[in-house]
């Protein structure tokens, strides 16, 4: 069965950092893309972060620039490095993984596996 943990979420200033992580259990990262999404409170869920079985990353524009995605296999840790937040990056961040070696794009629908979520807040 396969599992995603986030951890790492928490509440900083703006121009802050925070960086998130999800452990991956019951599956590898071979053959998958993985992926970060957000919903903020009354929005949809969306993506802003990917990366394939290639290690190719693919960011939204809203963190471009800002955020990072990388991924260890040998420990199947996800993280999303997350600098220079603004409140506008407020809501749950969840972990995603579908087994597809390229990654289907920004919509939640196309991926099957999911964490729980952690909570990121911004505010002064």
């Amino acid at each position: 069965q396969v599992r995603l943990a986030e951890s790492g979420g928490g509440s900083v200033q703006p121009g802050g950092s925070l960086r998130l992580s999800c452990t991956l259990s019951g599956a590898t990262y071979m053959g998958a893309c993985m992926a970060w999404f957000r919903q903020a409170p009354g929005k949809e869920r969306e993506g802003i972060a990917n990366i394939d079985s290639y290690d190719d990353t693919a960011y939204a524009d809203a963190v471009k620039g800002r955020f990072t995605i990388s991924k260890d296999k040998a420990t199947r840790t996800l993280y999303l490095q997350m600098n220079n937040l603004e409140v506008e990056d407020t809501g749950i961040y969840y972990c995603a993984r579908v087994l597809k070696f390229a990654c289907p794009g920004w919509s939640a629908r196309n991926y099957t596996d999911w964490g729980q979520g952690a909570e990121v807040s911004i505010s002064s």
